[in-house]
């Protein structure tokens, strides 16, 4: 009798390039022996839209609009770096008022990523009822937007020099609520998840990276955090008013998924913290440097004409970016966002290269997946938090 022929074959299986998620159009060639992941090549740049080009022919203003499309989750954060770049080279000092406003805004949006990493990593790793608990806190957070800002998403709010308009009467109050609310809602979602045995049978030693290896493969943000190191940009680089707030970088030191997890649950209670204060100490005064409107180049603009005179967002001015380089960061809530800046005595860039942490944080998924199962695949994947936006851009 001759022994049956086991086959040796491997598959090849393609996922993607639509994600049932909302990461973005990512697609993934993972080769397959059984169930065991041999080797996984992803795939990018469905999402190009040559955002570094298009930042060449704008100046900063006009650009604005534009950067809110690269991580459409963590807006305030794109158009912070983007105005900061300039700040620093112009040497602009933004109002004290300007800076807890950003300040809020940011926080809110980090509230607001996380949230929205939360519910589609439960439901990628088959957990539904998160997903539909987040958007209630989320909408929350886009009315709180859309009553500061007029928009929900997309929001064009910073200014070099400050910010566009200021905060409208009664919008701390609703601030100050939501904060008490949301509170408890973290709690309900540490009672529902974290000590769900299901949940920590999924996450638990699955992607694990160590503290010198997450160095080495320049993560940042909650994938750096989650391997025992305590880097955050709003403690190392002081930028705005971080340092004048009492509040603690959240790390854990497993590297696993659930510890990348327990970062972010923990960063929203922080952000949270954060808001409270800047809300509770908030200076009056102006809410943009008003120095800035001297270095309109075009003297008498069509903007001042009669029918823009209502308008309550008018535009800044343009002015010259000096000649000189600059690297400006931030830490966003998937990691360091930066945008590396050369000025050349006009009003547009010579160049605008942007280091996005989604980008930098995926090339460590093909290593972090071999030799798991196929299902865990997915577990990574959300671990990292991507926005094929930024990834791509």
């Amino acid at each position: 009798m001759t022994a049956p022929i086991t086959r040796k074959d491997l598959m090849i299986v393609n996922m993607g390039p639509q994600h049932p998620s909302m990461h973005g159009v990512l697609r993934l060639i993972v080769t397959l022996d059984g169930e065991d992941v041999i080797d996984c090549e992803p795939i990018l740049g469905y999402l190009h839209r040559g955002m570094e080009k298009i930042a060449e022919n704008r100046t900063i203003i006009q650009y604005l609009p534009y950067v809110t499309r690269w991580d459409y989750l963590a807006t305030m954060f794109t158009e912070a770096i983007t105005v900061n770049g300039p700040e620093q080279l112009g040497n602009i000092q933004v109002p004290k008022r300007a800076s807890y406003i950003r300040v809020i805004m940011l926080e809110l949006s980090r509230i607001a990523s996380h949230l929205l990493w939360l519910g589609p990593f439960m439901a990628d790793i088959g957990a539904q009822t998160p997903f539909f608990y987040i958007f209630r806190e989320r909408e929350l957070i886009y009315d709180l937007f859309e009553a500061a800002t007029g928009m929900r998403m997309m929001h064009n709010y910073f200014r070099i020099g400050g910010v566009a308009a200021d905060l409208p009467y009664g919008w701390i109050d609703k601030c100050l609520d939501f904060c008490d609310y949301f509170l408890t809602r973290v709690t309900e979602y540490q009672k529902l998840i974290t000590r769900n045995p299901i949940f920590l049978e999924r996450v638990e030693g699955v992607g694990i990276i160590g503290g010198e290896k997450a160095i080495n493969w320049g993560l940042s943000g909650p994938m750096l955090r989650a391997s025992g190191i305590q880097w955050d940009l709003r403690k190392i680089d002081r930028y705005e008013c971080y340092d004048e707030l009492d509040w603690q970088v959240q790390w854990q030191k497993e590297g696993d998924s659930l510890a990348r997890y327990l970062v972010r649950i923990g960063e929203m209670t922080e952000s949270i913290k954060i808001i409270q204060q800047a809300l509770e100490g908030i200076p009056g005064g102006p809410y943009e440097n008003l120095e800035t409107r001297r270095f309109a180049r075009v003297k008498d603009p069509e903007w001042d004409d009669f029918e823009y005179r209502f308008i309550s967002k008018k535009p800044s001015p343009t002015f010259e970016l000096s000649k000189q380089e600059l690297y400006v960061r931030v830490e966003a809530p998937k990691g360091e966002l930066g945008i590396f800046l050369i000025g050349d005595q006009t009003v547009f860039p010579w160049r605008c290269k942007i280091r996005p942490p989604g980008f930098i944080n995926l090339q460590i998924l093909p290593h972090l997946v071999k030799r798991m199962k196929l299902a865990d695949i997915m577990t990574i994947l959300g671990s990292i938090d991507i926005i094929m936006g930024e990834v791509d851009r």
